[in-house]
């Protein structure tokens, strides 16, 4: 089969694989995973739960995955990134400034990925990709907003 006639899912596939693996030794160089790194880009938002933090991140990971979203989360506290408080969620100054410094590594591996896609041929691409998701049951909701989470 010709490269251009695979179908849609294997370039999906493909490119998500890709991408975690781009994200996860940027991440792993400093010590944490792509999870982690979302969970504590959601928490710029204010404080939250670990139920709303795995709620918020369902869409980017499978339901089945080594280390639970509680797990993680306590690696984020142990490190003195993440502080929880009366059942919620912050960012610790020390992890506001860890994420401000991964956030270098994040853009160039965003520019890597769009090198030679323009601006308009990644947002028709976003909006086809939305469009076949609602197609297939996904919908936005109060619970599932939509929204920009870093990442990819």
């Amino acid at each position: 089969m010709a490269t251009e006639e695979r179908p849609i899912g294997f370039w999906l596939k493909l490119v998500d694989q890709l991408v975690d693996e781009q994200f996860g030794a940027s991440f792993e160089e400093h010590g944490l995973t792509r999870r982690q790194w979302q969970m504590m880009n959601l928490l710029t938002n204010g404080p939250a739960t670990g139920p709303e933090l795995s709620d918020q991140l369902r869409p980017f990971f499978p339901p089945v995955e080594t280390g639970s979203s509680a797990e993680l989360i306590d690696e984020l506290v142990d490190s003195g990134w993440v502080a929880v408080r009366e059942g919620e969620y912050s960012l610790t100054d020390l992890g506001s400034r860890s994420l401000e410094n991964l956030r270098g590594a994040v853009e160039r591996i965003r520019e890597q990925l769009t090198e030679e896609v323009s601006e308009e041929e990644y947002t028709a691409l976003v909006s086809v990709l939305k469009r076949m998701a609602g197609n297939l049951g996904w919908r936005e909701t109060p619970e599932r907003p939509a929204q920009d989470t870093p990442g990819m």
